[in-house]
C-alpha cells in the first residue's frame, strides 16, 4: 500500500486510551491509515509520496475550539491590530501609534478583545488621554473585553457620537461635565453599545475579506487549530456574511475545519428567523471541511445574561420564558441542534426550566443541545443538563476576567468558575474553547495553561489542586471532547486509524514545559486532512506558498497576529536586547527602559548600536 505521507520518529500522544502513543502515523485521502512504532507503519506502509522526519517532537492531534467567532474575525482579521499577548501598555502603545501612522484615512485603528489590563506590566488600561495623543486625526477604537470600548476624538467624530447622542438601553456614553462625550463606552451590563459602535467602521472589500479570513485561518493553524465550532455572533448575518467562507470552501482554500451555528439578528422577532432557517438550511449539510451545526449561540435577547463582571450580574427580563421557549419548541421539533449563551446559574435554572418544559411535550431523545460558558453553574444545575443529554461548552473567559470576578464574589467562588471538574466527574460531554476574538484571545495555549495552572493572563491563582485539570485532561478537552460539540465524535480528536488525519507537531512539549512555557507554545508543523497548511522551523521547507497581506497597511503585515517577541519584525529590539523581562545583560529592569525615550530601536544611533536601552540606567 502506498501512503501519501509518513511522519515518523514522532513523540506521539494519540489521545486514544487504548493506544495512547505513538511514534509514526501513514496517511492517506485525509485520513491516518496506520498509527503505531516507526517499524510497524514502516512495514505496513512501506511506501510514501513523502516521508517526514519528526525528530522526536511532541504531536498532539489537531486542536479544536469548540466556541469560536472565525467566520466574524475572519472578515475583519486584516482590519484589526491585536494586543494579544503584549507585555505592556508601553509595547501595545508603540504599536499603536506605528499603526496609526500607516493607516490611510478613512480607515480605523482598532483592537478588538483578546487582552486583559492585568498582562501588562503597568496594569492599567490606556488612558484617553494616550489615546488622543498617540491619534489625533486617525479614528482609533479599543474593545476592552465585554465592559468598555475607548474612542479617540476622531472616532466621536466618524460615528456621529455628540452631546445629543441617546444611549442605548444596557449601555452608556460617558460625558464630560458639559455633557460632551468623553470617548468612554460602557456596557451596564449590555455590550451592544460596544458592538453597534463598531460595527459603524469601515469594513473590508470582499476580495480582501477573502484574503483577511486566510490569514486568520493561518493564524489559528500557527497554535495547531484545525477544527473550530463557529457560534455565530453580533452583526454577523446569514446568508450574507457566510458568503467568504461558503466561497474559500467552494475554492478547497480552507486550512481549518469550521461546523457553524446560526445567530439571530433580531430582537422580537428571533422566531420567524429560526422558521425561515430551519425551512432552508438541513441539518449538518455540507462536508468535513464547512459544515451546518444548529442554532445559537443567540436565540432570543431576552436571554443573554452577559458576563461584564465589572456589573452587577443582569436579571433577565420575565418575558424571558416564553420568547425562549417557542424558539426552544421550534427547534427540537425540526430536530435542530442548539447552543445558548449561559454565563450564571441564576439565569441557567431558569433555562433548564424552560428546556425541561419543552422535553415533556416533545422529548428531546438524544437531540445534541449546549450551554456555553456557564462559569457559576451549581452541581443542581449540572445534574439537570446530564438528564436531558446536553453537553457544556467552557471558555478561558476567567483567564481575562478573574480579577474582576474575584474582586466582586470573591476568591472562594472563583475556585468553580466554570466547576469543570465536577462536570467531567459526572459524565457531561465537556468542549474546550476560547470565546474568540472579542473576549479572550484565539490562543488555546492560553486555555491550556488557564485550565492546568489555573492562573489568568495577568497571574491571579483562581484554581486550586482540586479544581485544576491535568494537561493530559485538559488537552482532550480541546481534541476529542470538543468532536461531541459538532457531533463528530469518533470522526475527530483522536490519532487513530480510520479518522480526520489532522494533528500538530510542537515546538516544545506540552507535557514536559513548566506551567509558565506553555501560554508560548506554538505548532512548527500542522497538517488537516492529510494536508500541509503550516510549517516552520524544521519542517519550513513544507510551507505553503505565503499569500500576502492585503491591504498592504494591514496590521497582520508586521505584526501577525498573536504577539511573539521571537517572530516579529517589529520586535527585533526587544529580542536583541532581552527586553521581555529584566536584562540578562546589565542586570536592569526593562520596563523601566522601554517606557523611556531612549531610541534603542535605532541600530545607527549610540544607544541602540551600544546594544540596550537600560545601559543609560
Amino acid at each position: 500500500m502506498k501512503a501519501d505521507i509518513i511522519l515518523y520518529n514522532g513523540n506521539i500522544h494519540t489521545v486514544n486510551r487504548q493506544h495512547p502513543i505513538a511514534s509514526a502515523v501513514a496517511i492517506k485521502d485525509g485520513k491516518f491509515i496506520s498509527v503505531g512504532t516507526d517499524r510497524e507503519v514502516m512495514q505496513a506502509i512501506p511506501e510514501a509520496a513523502i516521508k517526514i522526519d519528526l525528530k522526536k517532537k511532541r504531536v498532539i492531534p489537531g486542536l479544536n475550539d469548540s466556541h469560536i467567532h472565525l467566520i466574524r474575525g475572519g472578515l475583519n482579521y486584516n482590519l484589526e491590530l491585536r494586543w494579544d499577548g503584549v507585555p505592556s501598555l508601553a509595547d501595545a502603545l508603540r504599536m499603536l501609534k506605528e499603526q496609526v501612522d500607516r493607516t490611510p484615512s478613512p480607515q480605523w485603528v482598532r483592537v478588538v478583545g483578546g487582552w486583559s489590563e492585568f498582562q501588562f506590566a503597568e496594569r492599567r488600561m490606556p488612558t484617553l488621554d494616550e489615546i488622543n495623543a498617540i491619534a489625533p486625526d486617525t479614528p482609533v477604537f479599543i474593545l476592552h473585553l465585554y465592559d468598555r470600548a475607548f474612542l479617540n476624538r476622531a472616532a466621536l467624530r466618524a460615528v456621529g457620537y455628540t452631546k445629543d447622542t441617546p444611549a442605548p438601553p444596557g449601555g452608556e456614553i460617558q460625558r464630560d461635565a458639559g455633557g460632551e462625550p468623553t470617548g468612554l463606552l460602557i456596557a451596564r451590563p449590555n455590550a451592544m453599545i460596544l458592538y453597534s459602535t463598531l460595527a459603524k467602521g469601515p469594513k473590508l472589500p470582499y476580495e480582501q475579506q477573502k484574503n483577511s479570513t486566510r490569514h486568520y485561518m493561518t493564524e489559528l493553524n500557527r497554535f495547531g487549530i484545525t477544527s473550530v465550532i463557529d457560534a455565530g455572533g453580533g452583526f454577523q448575518n446569514y446568508p450574507d456574511d457566510y458568503r467568504v467562507i461558503s466561497e474559500l470552501n467552494a475554492e478547497k482554500l480552507l486550512t481549518v475545519r469550521i461546523a457553524y451555528n446560526l445567530f439571530t439578528q433580531r430582537p422580537k422577532l428571533e422566531l420567524e428567523d429560526f422558521q425561515n432557517w430551519t425551512s432552508a438550511v438541513n441539518v449538518y449539510q455540507g462536508d468535513d471541511m464547512y459544515r451546518h451545526n444548529g442554532a445559537g449561540e443567540m436565540l432570543v435577547f431576552s436571554a443573554a445574561d452577559f458576563e461584564d463582571f465589572l456589573e452587577p450580574r443582569p436579571d433577565l427580563s420575565e418575558n424571558m420564558e416564553a420568547d425562549l421557549e417557542k424558539v426552544v419548541r421550534l427547534l427540537v421539533s425540526k430536530r435542530w441542534p442548539f447552543r445558548l449563551h449561559a454565563t450564571y446559574n441564576e439565569s441557567i435554572t431558569r433555562f433548564l426550566n424552560v428546556f425541561e418544559k419543552v422535553n415533556r411535550d416533545i422529548p428531546f431523545e438524544g437531540l445534541p443541545w449546549i450551554f456555553d460558558h456557564a462559569e457559576t453553574i451549581t452541581v443542581q444545575n449540572i445534574e439537570r443538563v446530564k438528564a436531558l443529554g446536553g453537553g457544556i461548552a467552557i471558555q478561558s473567559r476567567m483567564a481575562y476576567q478573574g480579577e474582576y470576578f474575584t474582586d466582586r464574589y470573591g476568591a472562594a467562588a472563583a475556585l468553580q468558575t466554570p466547576p469543570v471538574k465536577k462536570m467531567l466527574e459526572m459524565g457531561v460531554p465537556v468542549g474546550g474553547g476560547s470565546d474568540a476574538t472579542r473576549v479572550s484571545s484565539y490562543n488555546p495555549w492560553v486555555s491550556l495553561y488557564w485550565l492546568t495552572a489555573g492562573k489568568t493572563v495577568g497571574g491571579l491563582q483562581l484554581y486550586n489542586e482540586q479544581s485544576r485539570l491535568s494537561r493530559e485532561a485538559a488537552l482532550e478537552l480541546y481534541t476529542k471532547g470538543s468532536a461531541w460539540f459538532s457531533n463528530e465524535q469518533g470522526k475527530k480528536g483522536e490519532i487513530g486509524t480510520g479518522m480526520l488525519a489532522d494533528l500538530a507537531v510542537l515546538d516544545k512539549d506540552y507535557f514536559a514545559v513548566e506551567d509558565e512555557q506553555v501560554k508560548s507554545i506554538e505548532s512548527i508543523l500542522t497538517i488537516v486532512g492529510g494536508k500541509i497548511v503550516y510549517a516552520k522551523e524544521d519542517f519550513s521547507s513544507f510551507s505553503p506558498e505565503p499569500v500576502p497581506v492585503l491591504p498592504a497597511w494591514s496590521p497582520v503585515a508586521v505584526y501577525n497576529g498573536y504577539y511573539s517577541a521571537k517572530n516579529k519584525e517589529s520586535n527585533i529590539a526587544a529580542a536583541v536586547h532581552c527586553c521581555a523581562g529584566s536584562c540578562d545583560v546589565h542586570g536592569h529592569d526593562h520596563n523601566v527602559a522601554r517606557m523611556n525615550n531612549v531610541p534603542a530601536d535605532n541600530f545607527t544611533a549610540f544607544w541602540g548600536a551600544l546594544g540596550c536601552s537600560c545601559f543609560a540606567f
